[in-house]
C-alpha cells in the first residue's frame, strides 16, 4: 500500500509540486502570524514578567502599564507595614523625549527603579552594571535601539526632556511593543525625565515574604490601602496583554491572518488532492473490481496526504524558522517555541488529511463497472 500511495503521489510532480507549494505557504502563514502573536504578547508584558515583583500597586483605573498615573509615597509606608510584605519599591514607568545628539528627537519609555533592590530592572546587561545608575543622569539602553537612538558607544550623552542623560550599560533583547525604547534609569532620574514629583511613583512593586500567600496578601493590601488597585504580576500581565493585543486590534488581526493561510493551504491542498484523484479514477475502479475494499482505497488515500503533510510541514518549519531568526534583527519579534512547531504539525496533518476527505467521497461512488467500458 505505502509503495502504491508513493508511486501515485510522485506520477505527476508537476501536481505534488502544487500541493507541496499549497501546503508550505500555510505552514509558514500560520507559523509567522502564531509566532508574531506570541512574540507580540510577550513584548507588551516582558517589563512586568521580569519585573521580580510578587504585586504591583497602582492608581485606581489603571487599563495598561504604559498609563500609569502617579500617586503619593505614603501608600509606601501603609503597603510595608502589612503583614507578609517583605519589601516594596517606588517605580515610575512613563514617556519622554529623547534627544539625540544630531538633533532629531525620538519618543522614549523611561524606567525608573531602585538600583540597590533592582525590582523591575533590566534583566539582560551585556554591557555596563545597573549599579552605575546610582550615578546622577545615567541610562541603560538595549542595543536593538541603539542606532534609533543615535548611540554608538558607553559614555555617550544625550538629553531627556532637556536633562543630560549619559549612557552606562546596554541591554540586549529587551523590547516593547510599542515604537518607544525602554530607558532604565534611577528613580531621581526618571523624576527628571517623565517630570513625576519627588514624593510620587506611577507604581508600588511588592516583594512577599518567604511562605506567605501573595493572594492573602494582595487582599490585605486591597483593604488597607485607600485609592489603589492591587494586582499579582500575572494579573497585571494579562491585563496589560490583553489592551494591547485585543483592545488595539492587533491581536484579532493576526489571529484573522493565521486562519485565512490555513484556509488558503486547505484549499489549495484539497483541489490538487482531487485532481490527482480524478486522474486515477480508472486505477481506482480497477482495484474495485479486483475486489479491493472501498477502506484499502480510503487508505492510500490518506498516506498520499500523510506524506505531502510531512514533506510540505519539512520545507514550511524550515523557512520559518529561517524567517523567526531573521526577525531578532528587524521591528518584529516572532517567536517559535517547540510546542508552537509541535501543535503546527499536528494541524498540517489535520488540513491534509481533511483535504483528502474531499477525494475520498468521490471514490466511494466509484463503480468497478466502468473499467470495462470503453
Amino acid at each position: 500500500m505505502a509503495s502504491l500511495a508513493v508511486r501515485n503521489l510522485f506520477h505527476d510532480r508537476v501536481r505534488l509540486a502544487v500541493t507541496l507549494t499549497g501546503i508550505v505557504f500555510a505552514v509558514v502563514l500560520v507559523a509567522v502570524e502564531i509566532g508574531l502573536f506570541i512574540g507580540f504578547t510577550t513584548t507588551t508584558s516582558n517589563l512586568i514578567d521580569h519585573s521580580g515583583a510578587d504585586l504591583w500597586i497602582m492608581s485606581k483605573g489603571v487599563p495598561y502599564l504604559e498609563v500609569g498615573v502617579p500617586f503619593t509615597d505614603k501608600q509606601l509606608h501603609h503597603a510595608l507595614a502589612v503583614p507578609g510584605v517583605a519589601d516594596a519599591r517606588r517605580y515610575i514607568v512613563g514617556f519622554s523625549q529623547w534627544k539625540r545628539r544630531d538633533g532629531a528627537h525620538e519618543s522614549c519609555e523611561v524606567v525608573g527603579f531602585d538600583p540597590d533592590r533592582p525590582l523591575g530592572g533590566p534583566w539582560h546587561v551585556v554591557d555596563g552594571d545597573t549599579r552605575d545608575l546610582k550615578l546622577p543622569d545615567t541610562v541603560i539602553v538595549d542595543r536593538f535601539y541603539a542606532q534609533k537612538l543615535g548611540v554608538t558607544r558607553l559614555g555617550e550623552t544625550v538629553e531627556i526632556r532637556n536633562v543630560r542623560a549619559r549612557v552606562v550599560g546596554f541591554s540586549q533583547g529587551i523590547r516593547t511593543f510599542t515604537t518607544s525604547p525602554l530607558i532604565f534609569t534611577s528613580l531621581k532620574s526618571a523624576q527628571h525625565y517623565t517630570g513625576v514629583s519627588g514624593n510620587q511613583q506611577t507604581y508600588l512593586l511588592v516583594k512577599t515574604a518567604a511562605g506567605s500567600d501573595p493572594d492573602r496578601v494582595r487582599r490585605d493590601l486591597v483593604a488597607g490601602l485607600r485609592d489603589v488597585d492591587v494586582f499579582t504580576t500575572a494579573e497585571f500581565s494579562a491585563k496589560t496583554t490583553h489592551y494591547w493585543m485585543f483592545g488595539t486590534g492587533a491581536g484579532v488581526t493576526v489571529i484573522m491572518a493565521a486562519v485565512l493561510g490555513l484556509l488558503v493551504g486547505v484549499v489549495v491542498v484539497a483541489q490538487t488532492i482531487y485532481a490527482a484523484t480524478i486522474d486515477h479514477i480508472r486505477e481506482y475502479g480497477t482495484l474495485k473490481a479486483m475486489g479491493a475494499t472501498n477502506s484499502y482505497i480510503y487508505r492510500i488515500i490518506l498516506r498520499q496526504a500523510v506524506i505531502s503533510a510531512v514533506i510540505g510541514y519539512g520545507v514550511g518549519i524550515v523557512l520559518a524558522s529561517a524567517v523567526a531568526f531573521s526577525s531578532r534583527n528587524g521591528g518584529a519579534n516572532i517567536v517559535l517555541p517547540a510546542e508552537v512547531r509541535a501543535g503546527l504539525f499536528g494541524l498540517t496533518l489535520l488540513m491534509c488529511m481533511s483535504a483528502a476527505m474531499v477525494s475520498i467521497n468521490k471514490v466511494t461512488r466509484i463503480d468497478p463497472a466502468m473499467v470495462f467500458k470503453g
